[in-house]
């Protein structure tokens, strides 16, 4: 027999039984939907850490004050307060820096409108935004000459002009900080919530000399953003910047720095990583199903050999042989895997999507990973389907024949 009439009788004996075969199909419907549910959630949520990472940044490092020992009590890191504009100069000299902001950062009551509004202020420079992938949503960004004359001009976060100015257009109006009057040049595009909860948009950015002058009275920074010039450099970046920061503030070898860097690829990878952990086990979790169907299609082909004996018999009496047998049996257990497989894969594709639409949650369904999964449910057929098929083809004929 070729493949096409052995695929006729194997197709004709599963519609014989419809809701036997459905049943055995189940554990694998069920398997392949959950393996593609795991990892399209998965790959989401991989891709929605990715975005976040890449949102607070380009190619981002951030420097940090570090620790001050004194008497042998740590402080713990931020209370070093040794990072100065000047620091933020030579790092931007640095051959594979792109660009470099200083930052200051206040909380205060600002006043405009007749409101008010507690939020924090933020001292940059102009780079801010490009380091920040931060586009403007109306007016202007403060320029270096306003950095240099520590002009008295701010750029306001979308919820502070909300709460603030509602719907009015706030640029040209004055906001007050700490009772000194700020001028609106612009607003910021709305950015929304950071990782961790937090409210990008409640901000307000002013120059950092203005900051550091007018707000503070300090001739330290709270931190400094560097963004390399490509991703493949940033670890170059990290070392050179620690390298010139230990030189600048006299940190002898095997003292510890006064400063610390922080690379936001580093974290990024190692969310990436945990995700694919999770994902990789929620999706060993689902194989088990596979296997569950797998024994189940075992099962009820063994079944089908009993239930079938005389049939067999009768067809190898008559010139059938042991392998046309073998294969046609095979083919029913392959048959049966491929179709729920397929049949999986669907109820996983709209599983996945409806989850994420419910839970607000990313879905990525990979093509590739559905073929694969309804690959290995063939494989799987294959496997379980094999010590049936040979039980059925190494019947006696004349045993087969008596066989009640």
């Amino acid at each position: 027999m070729t493949m096409l009439p052995t695929l006729r009788i194997a197709t004709a004996a599963i519609a014989r039984n419809r809701a036997r075969s459905l049943l055995t199909m189940l554990g694998i419907i069920i398997g392949v939907a959950a393996v593609i549910v795991t990892v399209a959630i998965g790959s989401g949520a991989r891709a929605s850490v990715a975005d976040q990472i890449n949102g607070l940044g380009s190619n981002m490092l951030i420097v940090l004050p570090g620790s001050v020992n004194q008497g042998g009590v740590r402080s713990g890191n931020g209370a070093a307060s040794t990072l100065t504009p000047a620091d933020g100069l030579a790092i931007a000299q640095l051959p594979h820096v792109a660009a470099v902001s200083p930052a200051v950062s206040v909380r205060a009551q600002i006043v405009a409108a007749g409101n008010n509004w507690q939020t924090t202020v933020v001292g940059v420079a102009p780079s801010y935004t490009y380091i920040r992938n931060w586009p403007m949503a109306s007016g202007t960004l403060f320029s270096q000459t306003d950095v240099a004359g520590s002009a008295k001009v701010a750029v306001l976060g979308q919820t502070v002009v909300s709460n603030l100015f509602g719907t009015t257009n706030p640029v040209g109006q004055t906001v007050f900080i700490r009772n000194v009057p700020f001028s609106v040049i612009g607003t910021l595009s709305a950015k929304g919530q950071s990782g961790v909860g937090q409210d990008q948009d409640d901000t307000i950015l002013i120059p950092y000399t203005s900051a550091l002058e007018r707000l503070t009275g300090q001739t330290t920074l709270a931190a400094m953003d560097v963004s390399a010039d490509d991703a493949a450099n940033i670890s170059l970046v990290q070392t050179e910047a620690t390298t010139l920061l230990e030189t600048r503030h006299r940190i002898a070898s095997g003292q510890p720095d006064d400063f610390q860097i922080r690379n936001l690829a580093d974290i990024a990878s190692a969310a990436s990583s945990t995700a694919a952990t999770m994902q990789l086990l929620l999706a060993g979790v689902a194989a088990v199903s596979l296997l569950v169907g797998g024994i189940g299609i075992m099962n009820i082909m063994l079944v089908s050999v009993t239930e079938r004996t005389r049939e067999i018999g009768l067809r190898v009496a008559v010139g059938a042989r042991r392998a046309a047998i073998l294969w046609q049996f095979l083919v029913e257990a392959v048959v049966l895997s491929t179709a729920g497989g397929a049949i999986g894969a669907a109820v996983g594709a709209i599983g996945a999507f409806a989850i994420a639409s419910l839970a607000k949650w990313n879905a990525t369904v990979d093509p590739v990973t559905v073929m694969l999964a309804v690959a290995f449910s063939a494989l799987v057929g294959v496997f379980f389907g094999y010590y049936p098929a040979a039980k059925a083809a190494r019947l006696d004929p004349i045993v087969a024949l008596r066989f009640e």
